[in-house]
């Protein structure tokens, strides 16, 4: 799918907004549980689909949008929701199966930047700071993450755009369904001041009821009110919160649950290519940019892997361990090469193919074997990093992926 296609009736805000600061993303999947099932069965595309247990006490998990628009929401009774939409497809859940594409989806987050903290299944926080001067903007960063989604996994999410991990969340549901909305660091107090009380975290039913018996009903209402009165009703713990929040202050930084594990990069073309030639050109460019990441994070890894994801989007991987840790990008290219070329693929048409360096260590902790110091391969990539860090990385690359411009493909 195009860009201007996953744009089209997607919630878009202002392209010229300003981001500067806004380094905070959060990302959330549009009815995710429905919206694989739709995937996998595309027959019910357009139609009102439930997921859900069918028993006497089952709930709904997730619905589309169409079942959604009837009334239908999360948590709600199954029994309720039927007799709003007595027509809708019913399926019971299948967690194992939303567990691996979530597990697809974070790894695509994680290739854009280490700092990624998952929410749920279906959601996550990431901090694009240390990505913006490879990758852009942290807009362009966002349509990225939703593109590369939709290319890989064939289904939609919504992405906000903020200086905080609050405001990026309150983002995100503006953006919804299929959108991404950037609230510029300026603009922040105009966003949150209209919202009603309810927007802020901490902010339950009981909490509610307590704020409106003073009058308070939006964000504004509780930021224009004295914190000694906010204290005499909530608390001084819980005021203090609300209070800061009101005024889009929010010190908390995305935490990754671990550390960094692996290092990849993958790429998509616009079309299933079948030459094996330029598919092992895109193959040594991933390389490449994988051994460019590991160096500017100085990281080694000792486990070399690659994707490849066929035209039916059949998905195989295979990987091999080295004898000693590198950086290296020739060195990862030529497993990497060697692994494709063992597929022995012939005319498969490809749609996507990755390259991936696990079993992560500090370069620091680790000594360079005397190959590589003789080689001269790795004092070379560093002074071609330094020449890519003054001048752009376009400039320094190696002579065969010089292409044409009619070779096309989405880079990610």
């Amino acid at each position: 799918m195009s860009k201007s296609q996953l744009n089209r009736g997607s919630a878009i805000n202002d392209p010229n907004a300003d981001d500067t600061g806004c380094t905070i993303l959060h990302v959330d999947m549009d009815a995710f549980f429905a919206a694989v099932e739709i995937r996998d069965r595309p027959e019910l595309h357009g139609k009102q689909v439930i997921i859900g247990g069918l028993g006497g006490r089952g709930v709904v998990s997730s619905a589309s949008y169409e079942a959604r628009a009837a009334g239908v929401h999360s948590a709600m009774p199954m029994s309720r929701a039927m007799r709003l939409t007595p027509h809708a497809v019913v399926i019971e859940p299948d967690h194992s199966k939303y567990s691996a594409v979530s597990a697809e989806v974070m790894e695509i987050f994680e290739s854009i930047t280490p700092f990624v903290q998952p929410l749920s299944i279906d959601e996550a926080f990431l901090d694009v700071a240390s990505a913006i001067k490879l990758m852009g903007r942290p807009r362009d960063i966002g349509q990225l993450l939703r593109q590369r989604v939709f290319d890989e996994q064939r289904i939609t999410c919504s992405v906000g755009i903020a200086p905080t991990m609050f405001v990026a969340k309150l983002a995100t549901n503006v953006a919804k369904p299929n959108g991404l909305h950037v609230v510029p660091s300026d603009k922040v107090i105009e966003f949150l001041h209209p919202l009603p009380i309810n927007a802020l975290w901490g902010v339950g039913e009981k909490t509610a009821e307590q704020l409106s018996r003073l009058g308070l009903r939006s964000v504004g209402d509780i930021a224009t009110t004295p914190l000694s009165t906010l204290t005499r009703v909530l608390g001084q713990g819980q005021a203090e919160h609300l209070y800061e929040l009101s005024w889009g202050r929010d010190p908390r930084r995305v935490t990754p649950q671990q550390v960094e594990k692996s290092i990849s990069n993958e790429r998509t073309f616009d079309h299933d290519v079948d030459d094996q030639e330029f598919v092992l050109s895109q193959i040594l460019d991933l390389s490449d940019k994988v051994a460019r990441r590991l160096r500017a994070g100085s990281f080694t890894g000792r486990t070399v892997s690659i994707k490849v994801r066929f035209a039916d989007f059949s998905t195989i991987t295979r990987s091999k361990s080295l004898g000693s840790a590198t950086d290296v990008s020739h060195e990862i290219y030529a497993v990497a090469r060697g692994l494709y070329e063992a597929l022995h693929l012939q005319r498969a048409r490809v749609r996507l193919v990755g390259v991936k360096v696990d079993g992560l260590s500090d370069s620091g902790d680790i000594q360079m074997p005397l190959s590589a110091r003789e080689s001269g391969w790795r004092e070379t990539e560093q002074v071609m990093d330094q020449v890519a860090q003054k001048f752009g990385g376009a400039k320094v690359r190696p002579a065969r992926l010089v292409r044409p411009e009619s070779d096309k493909y989405t880079e990610t």
